[in-house]
């Protein structure tokens, strides 16, 4: 282990049909199923979605060409296969976030259960055999907390590094809402990092119009929104050991947070309506222990004026092909570094260092 001192801080897995067979009796027919159109344009790739409820939710044929990877390795049918290719991207360890659970996927508390503890234990069985090079984030079941909290302490037993918080609604309620207390206090406890990636907790429409539309602000809105949230209702206050991290969202708007969270407790101070008793030091993102996935070509010098180095990280969005692919972000980094864009310390604590310590690893 450690031999490249490289940690991908955001991959993912397709789930396949094996991730829901570990569900319990009884829990069969709420777990999703496979779906083809009636009518397929022959003129487009093939389509195919999950059911859920009686909802579709997208379920996309892969490009493995243009994503770098395969069936195996993205399915985490072959994990073997999956370690061989981190050894040529020169990665020890990879964070695995889900696909089609980053946006809230069921409406009944049932159906959440039901696929979220299946998924969990999906993955837990899958990374046992990686030899600790693959670390997953933990998919809790908000709408029942006492269930959540299971979830987190299974999670921790068996492999998981993080737990996936959405940074909208979430089982109706925002993220620092004293619903999510216990949840907080529990990953506290067990040391799990929060983990805010691009996403959303309102269940989509099944309408991939909708999803096209609106996907800037129902997947990475959000995520930015639960920082600001976290931070103006100083929930890393009541939480002093937790950490929180921003995936996938890029890093280019720590500027503008920083500054609306400034000038809302200038200009608002007294508000019934807004919160401005939280305090701000020179780093708020250091101060509040959040850590923010930045993407390689971003002006990094200008972000980091506002957020330290020791408190970015980079990942590849493995078997994905959206804007947030970069598979070859630990050369393109150290290519940085060696240009005399950013030191050469700063991109190795991103690769590395960071990522340890957020995830706790």
């Amino acid at each position: 282990m450690d031999k490249f001192k490289v940690i991908d801080a955001d991959t993912h897995i397709d789930e396949t049909e094996a991730t829901w067979e570990y569900g319990r009796a009884g829990e069969k027919d709420l777990m999703p199923v496979v779906g083809f159109p009636k009518n397929p344009d022959p003129k487009l790739p093939p389509t195919r979605y999950w059911l859920v409820d009686g909802m579709r939710k997208p379920r996309r044929y892969r490009d493995d060409a243009t994503c770098g990877s395969t069936v195996g390795t993205r399915e985490l049918g072959d994990v073997e296969e999956r370690l061989r290719h981190m050894d040529e991207l020169g990665v020890d360890i990879h964070v695995i976030y889900p696909t089609l659970m980053l946006v809230q996927p069921a409406q009944r508390p049932e159906t959440e259960l039901a696929m979220t503890r299946s998924y969990n234990r999906w993955m837990a069985a899958r990374c046992e055999k990686s030899r600790g090079r693959l670390r997953w984030i933990a998919v809790p079941p908000t709408h029942n907390m006492d269930q959540t909290l299971q979830e987190l302490r299974f999670a921790k037993d068996h492999g998981a590094c993080g737990v996936l918080k959405k940074g909208d609604t979430e089982a109706d309620k925002w993220p620092a809402d004293d619903y999510f207390y216990p949840f907080y206090e529990e990953a506290q406890r067990l040391d799990l990092a929060i983990c805010l990636h691009l996403g959303s907790g309102v269940p989509d429409t099944g309408r991939t119009k909708d999803f096209i539309l609106g996907s800037f602000m129902r997947t990475q809105l959000p995520t930015i929104h639960g920082v600001h949230a976290l931070i103006a209702h100083r929930i890393p206050e009541l939480y002093p050991k937790l950490r929180f991290g921003c995936i996938e969202a890029g890093a280019s708007w720590v500027s503008y947070l920083e500054y609306d969270l400034r000038r809302r407790k200038e200009r608002q101070r007294g508000s019934r309506l807004i919160t401005t008793d939280y305090q701000l030091s020179d780093d708020i993102y250091k101060q509040n222990r959040i850590y923010v996935t930045c993407q390689v070509d971003e002006d990094l010098r200008q972000i980091m004026t506002h957020i330290s180095e020791d408190n970015l990280m980079l990942g590849s969005d493995y078997s994905h092909q959206d804007q947030s692919k970069e598979h070859g972000f630990v050369q393109a980094i150290r290519d940085r570094a060696a240009k005399g864009d950013i030191t050469s310390a700063a991109a190795e604590k991103m690769l590395y260092d960071n990522p340890k310590t957020f995830y706790g690893l």
